[in-house]
């Protein structure tokens, strides 16, 4: 057959194919044309296709749609994207969801979504290894009556509010919420604006029938008050003693363990503690139920307490169409953890009891989707000049995209779940909520992103073995099972056994994407 008449630009051979809502997997070929899927059976001939890839029995998972990252927040987007979209393709992320707003940090800058948008589209552009979209966060009046024309000029489906933001800042307490973010002297951001936020968002639903499925608002619960409160209390030189007895009346022997000052992600995690999140959670939910603001995420869930709030709010508001979200870092991390400050997060890093019904609640199929929530914050601004012991003078956030599906390989398989159901948590689901039509599943008509796992090959993780620029990570040390050896970005061999290859090719999606 000459190259002219060859019915495929690629084929990929003896992969073993997971699909997401699938009960096995099974040992197939995948074509591929015009960077779509094209055919997925056995024994399709090699003569067929103008390129061969040999999956040597590797496992091809659908590339992984990180529907939680933030490039730009603590060094320039464009600089962000093309570092920290490479350490995705590195980890079989293949579309990346990206987290923006106006005000400090991300673009330093205030003003409407219409000039600031662009400016963010054009730092983007050529610097994304992996397609990428963004949600945006509206702060302000003007943000609210902008939604439809993001939905409509731009495809920006997706909203979030931060709820703590409304007196608090991004590592602690402030009192210049306007200078933080940006806003104007006649603006709140205070559980007002999240309805009025709601209803615009309820509103756009309405008028754009068609996408109202794909139209969401995903939410970080935190109340600000909370926080301020207990943090006054940590710092203070509270100890574990003093809050039992403060949450509970319970007195302890004083010579317990727990007689001490609380220090490092203990600290931080009392000071943000599981009740300001579960609390948070009751008062979003039923603010949507108040808006008919029907699409709702609430995102990183880090505790017993946020998850079994989560789930009593779908309960009394059945018609809201909640989905609930867990990191990779709060699947994998406990408050113990050797690798200390480092792994400061908002919400915290949590016990290793809380880590446990996470993963029960994963596996009993009460948690939609693992992320990554990827925020670079390289090891030179990480901790506290003055004094990187104290954790309220660390910064919050850490990468970990690149060893997303390694680390759920790893913790997930023994613990009994299935790499269909990894291929569901990982792809379809926030695929099909943040309006990707066609990601999240290596079927006929959907883009040809295709992830080859080696479930044999081990590794130790950490920052040697990581593309990103951040310069450590929380994984440090961590014995993973399985190895993402090849990252296929629709039909383009991306990155390839510890290499890129070529230059960045990420698309914007504009949503709904097919």
């Amino acid at each position: 057959m000459t190259e002219s008449a060859k019915k495929y630009d690629l084929l990929i051979k003896n992969v073993r194919v997971v699909r997401p809502r699938k009960t096995g997997i099974e040992k197939m070929d995948i074509a591929v044309q015009g960077g779509k899927v094209k055919k997925v059976a056995k024994g399709i001939a090699v003569d067929s296709a103008r390129e061969i890839v040999d999956g040597k029995n590797r496992l091809a998972f659908p590339g992984l749609v990180d529907p939680h990252m933030h490039c730009g927040i603590y060094g320039p987007l464009d600089e962000d994207a093309r570092s920290e979209s490479l350490a995705a393709a590195q980890g079989g992320v293949t579309s990346s969801l990206n987290y923006m707003r106006t005000g400090g940090y991300y673009m330093e800058r205030g003003g409407p979504y219409a000039e600031v948008y662009p400016e963010v589209l054009k730092m983007s552009q050529d610097n994304f290894w992996v397609d990428y979209a963004y949600h945006l966060a509206p702060l302000d009046r003007t943000h609210i009556g902008e939604i439809d024309m993001l939905i409509d000029k731009f495809g920006v489906t997706s909203f979030k509010i931060f709820m703590f933001y409304g007196g608090y800042g991004l590592h602690g307490a402030s009192n210049t919420q306007r200078e933080f973010l940006m806003i104007g002297e006649n603006e709140k951001y205070d559980i007002a604006h999240f309805e009025f936020v709601m209803r615009g968002i309820h509103r756009a639903m309405l008028r754009h029938p068609k996408l109202k499925d794909s139209i969401s608002l995903s939410l970080h619960c935190e109340l600000a008050e909370i926080l301020a409160a207990y943090t006054k209390m940590v710092e203070g030189g509270a100890k574990v003693t003093d809050l039992d007895t403060y949450l509970t009346g319970e007195t302890h022997d004083p010579e317990c363990i727990d007689c001490r000052p609380l220090t490092g992600l203990r600290a931080y995690s009392a000071a943000r503690p599981p009740h300001s999140e579960g609390l948070a959670i009751a008062i979003a939910s039923y603010l949507a139920n108040e808006t008919n603001c029907a699409n709702i995420n609430l995102l990183h869930l880090t505790s017993q307490k946020a998850v079994e709030s989560a789930l009593k709010m779908a309960k009394i508001f059945p018609h809201v169409n909640f989905r609930r979200e867990v990191t990779i870092g709060h699947l994998c991390l406990d408050y113990d953890s050797k690798i200390g400050n480092l792994a400061k997060v908002n919400p915290p890093i949590r016990s290793r009891k809380d880590v446990e019904f996470l993963w029960d609640s994963l596996l009993d199929g009460k948690l939609d989707w693992v992320c990554s929530d990827h925020a670079c914050c390289r090891a030179e601004m990480k901790l506290g000049k003055k004094d990187k012991k104290n954790i309220f003078l660390a910064k919050s956030g850490f990468g970990g995209t690149e060893f997303m599906l390694p680390a759920l390989i790893t913790e997930g398989k023994p613990r009994g779940l299935s790499y269909n159901k990894m291929a569901e948590l990982t792809s379809w689901t926030a695929a099909r909520r943040f309006g990707l039509h066609g990601k999240g599943d290596i079927a006929p008509g959907f883009d040809a992103d295709i992830v080859l796992v080696d479930p044999n090959k081990s590794f130790v993780a950490g920052d040697k073995a990581s593309e990103s620029d951040q310069g450590y990570s929380v994984f440090e040390g961590m014995e993973m099972s399985a190895s993402v050896t090849s990252t296929f970005l629709r039909g383009r061999l991306i990155y390839d056994n510890g290499k890129a290859l070529g230059k960045p090719q990420g698309r914007y999606l504009h949503r709904p994407y097919v």
